[in-house]
């Protein structure tokens, strides 16, 4: 029996405990930074007078979360969820858009001349500018008004880079697929959508941030009261500043953590991709 079979890898190829040893080895830079940062703050905080300076320390941003996660004044975790919501469904529908106005483009040089103009405009226009109008238009306290911030922030990343990978496609990967008399609608499936999936989640986890982003500017300007970023207006006009960095702690995690999700399904997809495979080791 081979090695390959007995171990089912390749001669030669690190093992399940070696690619864990060197992920360990590659973040624990970032982990000592993270806890010595936090480290630092807590001590500065507490040993040095900052009178005038609303930032609380870590545990005392820690103790708001546990006294408001899901009870009192500010609900953290309810507020999270509908932050969360608002932010998912205007990525689904920025994403949406954006992948449909980017087929039209690259195959229709008409709709490339008539589409990307609007779509540079509006990403032109900052989303201050925005969140009153939608407010307007959806309702305050609908939760769709914010969704159609988030679309309008995430809608121009996605509609370049997936035009983008459609259309730098290799020549002679066209030229091939023309010689066997492939059809558009063949060299679109075959050739330029796994051309254009690396752009495409490109676009994604930037557009994951945005979405956090839009949400809680477009709650700024009025909602419901147990959403983030009303939570962050609210307790810094009470002079609750712990709570208000807890919420925009909670906010930054749930970024990450929509993020990571992106990435995880872009290792699943596109596993042959040099950018998945050159984070394996």
């Amino acid at each position: 029996m081979t090695s390959v079979a007995r171990t089912g890898r390749l001669p030669g190829a690190p093992g399940p405990g070696t690619r864990w040893r060197h992920r360990v080895a590659d973040n624990l830079p970032a982990l000592i930074v993270f806890v010595g940062t936090i480290a630092v703050w807590e001590f500065v905080v507490r040993n040095i007078d900052l009178s005038g300076f609303p930032l609380p320390a870590p545990s005392q941003i820690a103790g708001a979360v546990g006294e408001n996660w899901s009870e009192g004044r500010w609900s953290l975790s309810k507020g999270a969820a509908a932050t969360l919501y608002e932010a998912i469904g205007g990525l689904v529908i920025g994403t949406t858009l954006g992948v449909v106005l980017a087929l039209l483009t690259a195959r229709f040089a008409s709709a490339r001349e008539l589409f990307l103009p609007l779509a540079i405009g509006a990403s032109a226009v900052p989303v201050i500018a925005f969140a009153p109008l939608m407010n307007n238009w959806f309702g305050v306290l609908n939760p769709l008004s914010k969704m159609m911030i988030v679309a309008v922030l995430v809608f121009f990343p996605v509609l370049v880079n997936v035009t983008r990978g459609l259309t730098q496609v290799e020549p002679a990967a066209l030229e091939l697929m023309r010689s066997y008399a492939a059809s558009e609608g063949t060299i679109l499936r075959v050739v330029r959508i796994p051309n254009a999936l690396p752009y495409f989640f490109t676009a994604l986890k930037i557009g994951t941030t945005l979405s956090l982003i839009g949400a809680i500017v477009g709650e700024y300007f009025g909602g419901a009261n147990d959403v983030l970023g009303r939570i962050v207006v609210q307790s810094a006009s009470a002079l609750r500043f712990d709570v208000t960095w807890a919420a925009i702690i909670l906010a930054s995690i749930t970024g990450i953590a929509l993020y990571l999700v992106v990435a995880a399904v872009e290792r699943l997809v596109i596993p042959w991709h040099a950018s998945v495979r050159g984070t394996e080791r």
